[in-house]
């Protein structure tokens, strides 16, 4: 039972503290639209989105105003599309642009889904989406995309790395005029999950149920305040003391969420807990780890920092709500979070380091914008090595890199609002080409040897 002291406490959470619902993710499964008539098929995908999220945003924004917790995102994602298209035998290049019709029609702020999961072996229509990604991207606004790569099971495909590597600056290189974004809507993953709420990366996975709701917390901001109060505890009450906070803000998501699904008529599916921070002063993940003791987020200590972080946020979540999911855990994004920037910026923050991070935070190396020469295999062999950390350590890792065109390290890309700005980062130049292009499938590890 909530008593006054919790009331108080959540309100003071959310006015101070940064406490917010990062995102509201209506998963839609569009197997029934798959037709191999293009333009039918973008039809029945059109009236499927807004036939089910058409009461999404206003059914947000009611729940918001009712409990005064920020609602941040209203998103939508879909059956990978390389699934629906492959009866088109074409470019699927128009399932994006209905997707982004779709998105706005019912007023979403992202819509994900654009996707080939790849991690074994290409089949029918994932070549083709792949390399209409580029093309998806630039013309529309709404529309992200991912691709899987590898998984602790089948290993990962080193063939797909390399076109990814090619992809990736594509994207950038389309979008030029938009400041490279059409890099930042695209992930590559190892071990995507079906149930992530969370852009670039979302998707609707084939396990799902017709339409589910599923919801994203936020609140470094509130980890970081409650930490400041105890200045002179030891690590185990460290880890307490995150594991308490973090089980308020996912008892405030599981509310939102299970409301939510009750007034819109579909299943509730899943919170995922990661702490996902922004530009804004007083919502970074790198505060968190400073105020736990570092000088600077990236110095030495940071990965072990982050491992108890995550471990804590995992366990204090898990205590709060029967139904987590996604990826769960702490995010890094460089470019969305204070402190990382600022950490990037002075130098102390490496790629080197935040590959090291990746082995234990929620997801992988994101949002990292670097020079924009890098060649494709460089970004390819990115990818490589952080779907490596996924595939051994049977964790889901990405890889969102954008390569800033026509920039150089000390400059910056900056998008504004939540996607907040990066430096560019350097890059080894020393060429990986010669490993890339062996292609072929790296095998699993022998601990994917369960069954």
């Amino acid at each position: 039972m909530l008593n006054a002291y919790d009331i108080l406490e959540t309100i003071r959470m959310i006015q101070d503290e940064c406490l917010d619902i990062r995102t509201i993710t209506m998963g839609i499964s569009l197997l029934d639209c798959i037709d191999n008539n293009i333009d039918v098929a973008c039809e029945n995908v059109y009236n499927k989105i807004t036939s089910c999220a058409e009461n999404l945003v206003s059914v947000a924004n009611d729940i918001s105003k009712e409990f005064g917790i920020p609602i941040i995102n209203k998103r939508i994602s879909v059956t990978p599309i390389a699934i629906v298209s492959a009866a088109c035998k074409c470019s699927p290049v128009k399932f994006a642009h209905a997707m982004d019709r779709a998105a706005k029609a019912v007023g979403v702020d992202l819509i994900g889904g654009y996707s080939a999961l790849v991690q074994k072996g290409f089949s029918a229509g994932d070549i083709e989406l792949i390399n209409s990604i580029p093309e998806a991207l630039s013309t529309t606004e709404k529309v992200c995309s991912s691709v899987n790569i590898g998984s602790t099971k089948t290993g990962i495909n080193l063939d797909a790395c390399k076109i990814m590597g090619k992809i990736v600056k594509d994207c950038a290189e389309s979008t030029v005029d938009k400041a490279c974004f059409g890099a930042a809507k695209l992930v590559v993953f190892c071990n995507a999950v079906e149930d992530n709420p969370f852009m670039a990366g979302a998707f609707h996975g084939v396990g799902e149920p017709d339409v589910m709701i599923n919801v994203g917390v936020s609140g470094p901001g509130v980890v970081r305040a409650a930490l400041s109060k105890y200045p002179d505890a030891n690590i185990t009450e460290i880890s307490d003391i995150i594991k308490k906070t973090s089980y308020k803000i996912t008892r405030v998501g599981q509310l939102v969420g299970v409301t939510a699904s009750e007034r819109l008529g579909v299943p509730f599916g899943i919170v995922d807990l990661s702490l996902a921070p922004t530009p804004a002063v007083g919502d970074s993940v790198a505060h968190i780890l400073e105020e736990i003791g570092l000088e600077q987020c990236g110095t030495h200590g940071t990965t072990a920092t982050l491992a108890l972080l995550n471990d804590a946020v995992k366990k204090g979540g898990v205590m709060a709500c029967s139904r987590i999911g996604g990826l769960s855990g702490a995010f890094i994004p460089v470019s969305e979070d204070a402190g990382m920037i600022d950490a990037a910026k002075s130098g102390c923050l490496t790629i080197e380091k935040l590959e090291a991070m990746t082995a234990v935070c929620s997801v992988g190396l994101d949002m990292i914008v670097v020079p924009g020469d890098t060649e494709p295999d460089i970004i390819a062999a990115i990818i490589a090595d952080e779907a490596a950390i996924g595939m051994v350590n049977t964790k889901t890792t990405a890889v969102r890199i954008i390569p800033a065109i026509g920039m150089d390290v000390g400059d910056e890309l900056d998008w504004g609002g939540l996607f907040g700005c990066g430096p560019v980062m350097p890059l080894k130049k020393q060429s990986p080409s010669k490993f890339i292009n062996r292609g072929g499938q790296i095998p699993a590890p022998l601990h994917s040897l369960k069954n």
